[in-house]
């Protein structure tokens, strides 16, 4: 596999991984306010971004503001119209998830973990033209009987889950779409997006500022690792692979969290989820064969030139 896509790959796995461990820092503050704990998130996390950008980053801010200038009125409005967009689409997800957490059903929000990776994939193939081969259908296949075993509940959580997902899927898309702009400096102006969306509701339902450390060192590892990392590491590995193959990748996030939960939290699985937990990693396996079959080829190609005798 050509080493550069290969970076790509891993950091589309790197992020939806240390999303799958988001349930430890948040469990340890299930004390505190769900809208709270989001306001302090999303502020912790811009001034963390912003300042990583003038401190180590200026020469990428001034490329990219170079750039604007270059380019036309018209795709200046586009640009802005879809990076308004995508901070939109990326806030409502974090609200509408913590909504359903609090006052749907903890199933449906972690259900949209399983609806995501559908919907991105579909979508990557209907509006971005992403070509999806036998062997890529058939892991999407996979991954749709998975849900189907663990799809039990009322509509409204299922409408809940399409609506999450689906939020977080034309997020991705719309990355896809914006490939001139520094990933890290693209995250920074989104998050100015998701502070200007949340700032009305903070203030309203503002009461007192938080003073407990505890809280604090926390949120700075919400923030830091749980928040800029992943969400940069995602929007990295747009550059090089199709929505479609980090959409399918993020079913790596529950399947994390499915281990999280049995081998930290001790929480009863029962044998019809750990089966459908097999399927997905066989979907994320299926799907991502090419890449898989590539680097091992390249590995033991590695091995076999290592071993050659020399005469």
């Amino acid at each position: 596999m050509n080493k550069g896509r290969f970076k790509y790959f891993l950091a589309a796995f790197i992020s939806v991984a240390i999303w799958g461990f988001f349930s430890i820092p948040l469990r340890h503050l299930k004390n505190y306010p769900s809208d709270e704990i989001l306001h302090y998130r999303i502020f912790t996390s811009l001034v963390i971004t912003w300042l990583v950008i003038f401190l180590f980053r200026r020469s990428k801010l001034k490329a990219d503001i170079d750039y604007l200038k270059t380019e036309t009125k018209a795709n200046q409005k586009k640009l802005f119209r879809l990076t308004l967009l995508a901070g939109l689409l990326v806030t409502s997800n974090w609200f509408s998830f913590i909504y359903a957490v609090n006052h749907v059903s903890l199933k449906s929000a972690a259900f949209a973990y399983m609806v995501c990776p559908l919907i991105t994939a579909m979508g990557g193939f209907l509006i971005l033209k992403e070509h999806l081969t036998t062997v890529k259908l058939t892991a999407i296949g996979i991954a749709v009987i998975s849900i189907l075993i663990l799809a039990q509940g009322s509509v409204t959580d299922v409408l809940w889950s399409v609506f999450i997902a689906t939020l977080y899927a034309f997020y991705l898309i719309i990355q896809r779409v914006i490939t001139k702009i520094d990933k890290f400096n693209m995250l920074g102006v989104q998050l100015i997006i998701s502070t200007i969306i949340m700032l009305p509701l903070f203030i309203y339902h503002f009461k007192s500022f938080p003073t407990d450390i505890y809280f604090w060192i926390h949120i700075l590892i919400i923030a830091v690792v749980f928040t800029i990392i992943p969400l940069f590491l995602s929007l990295y590995a747009l550059i090089g692979l199709p929505s479609s193959t980090l959409g399918i990748i993020i079913y790596v996030n529950p399947i994390v969290a499915f281990a999280v939960a049995f081998f930290y939290f001790d929480e009863e699985i029962s044998p019809h989820q750990l089966y459908a937990y097999s399927l997905l990693m066989a979907a994320v396996v299926v799907f991502n064969w090419g890449i898989i079959r590539e680097l091992f080829t390249k590995r033991v190609d590695k091995t076999a030139v290592k071993e050659l005798p020399i005469n």
